[in-house]
């Protein structure tokens, strides 16, 4: 697990996500326990959206990372993407092609049912499996709901499990209502992880 603690070279760590709050509710505290490394996230949705572009700018601000968005198609209705479509978009985005690891959804998502995040997880898998880029290691966000029984949650069995310290979590948290502006009383805000897992 990274400790935050100073390395002779900063590790190269890209988060690759669907959307615009997706590495802050997934990985957020992951960043933020590990500030002095080279953060890059890529968001594959949303880039013609104002309002969640600004956003996305001011919460790598806070999270002391570097970022770029695409511009899948979104819609409620969730028509399935081309899988070239995804995966060229994926390396279009990447500032280069060789990290120290890259932190994604899963091929499962973090909750029931979200086509985008699975799309995207198996992609970056596949991707990685035929050496478009490299990297040392790839994390996928290990999270599940219970089929829509209960707000997404770690997964008890997943590999590594990064509990937050009441600071962390706060800004975390902070990200996600101030700066996404999403209500404490919805979903996102609900759900905002006080551990992460892997």
């Amino acid at each position: 697990m990274m400790t935050g603690k100073t390395t002779q070279r900063k590790k190269d760590i890209v988060v690759i996500v669907a959307h615009p709050d997706d590495e802050t509710l997934w990985c957020g505290g992951t960043i933020l326990l590990n500030a002095n490394y080279n953060w890059f996230v890529a968001c594959l949705c949303r880039k013609n959206d104002t309002e969640r572009a600004l956003k996305f700018k001011k919460a790598l601000i806070a999270l002391n990372a570097k970022g770029i968005m695409g511009n899948l198609d979104d819609g409620a209705e969730q028509t399935p993407l081309d899988e070239k479509t995804v995966k060229d978009t994926i390396i279009k985005l990447l500032p280069n092609q060789n990290f120290d690891l890259i932190l994604t959804h899963s091929p499962f998502g973090e909750y029931t049912r979200h086509l985008r995040h699975e799309e995207i997880g198996r992609a970056v898998i596949d991707l990685w499996g035929k050496k478009e880029f490299v990297t040392r290691q790839l994390w996928t966000f290990a999270f599940e709901d219970g089929n829509k029984e209960y707000y997404p949650q770690v997964i008890k069995g997943a590999s590594i499990h990064q509990t937050l310290s009441q600071n962390i979590w706060k800004e975390k948290y902070r990200i996600v209502t101030q700066v996404y502006g999403f209500e404490k009383t919805g979903f996102e805000a609900k759900t905002t992880p006080k551990t992460e897992a892997f």
